[in-house]
């Protein structure tokens, strides 16, 4: 397969984990379990001032779980121009490839670490077919 094709699956990858990221973060505080409902009210409802403003944790949780959408969002259209760019220019889609397979094996590793296997599954599919697309690249010349 080629460099193009396997970056356009990694960002094919990447962008059903950011649709799956950011419907799951939209629905964290939905919850019949009356112990997680509580955790949730105690994250929502006590506000403190922090660097000028009055956020709960729920909020700082809602940013970080947005941000997180975002930037899986990037790394999907990161790999679909660097796909792009893959015959016209393979130095510089060495260099991307080799960044963001390294990003992508430290998200997968954190994401096995404080989340849960099916998350981290998609991050290391993408990391392993940005690896493979690198491989694949023309040498550069000597």
């Amino acid at each position: 397969m080629k460099p193009k094709v396997l970056l356009r699956i990694a960002s094919i990858v990447m962008l059903a984990h950011d649709v799956g990221h950011t419907f799951g973060h939209l629905s964290w505080k939905a919850t019949p379990d009356p112990a997680k409902r509580e955790v949730v009210r105690q994250m929502t409802e006590n506000r403190f001032p922090f660097m000028g403003a009055v956020r709960s944790l729920g909020d700082y949780y809602d940013g970080y779980g947005f941000a997180a959408s975002l930037a899986l969002l990037l790394i999907a259209t990161i790999l679909w121009v660097v796909s792009g760019s893959a015959t016209q220019n393979p130095a510089l889609a060495r260099k991307l490839c080799l960044s963001i397979s390294i990003i992508l094996l430290a998200w997968g590793i954190d994401e096995l670490i404080f989340f849960f296997p099916f998350a981290a599954v998609f991050s290391l599919l993408a990391m392993v077919l940005t690896v493979v697309a690198l491989l694949k690249l023309k040498p550069l010349p000597e």
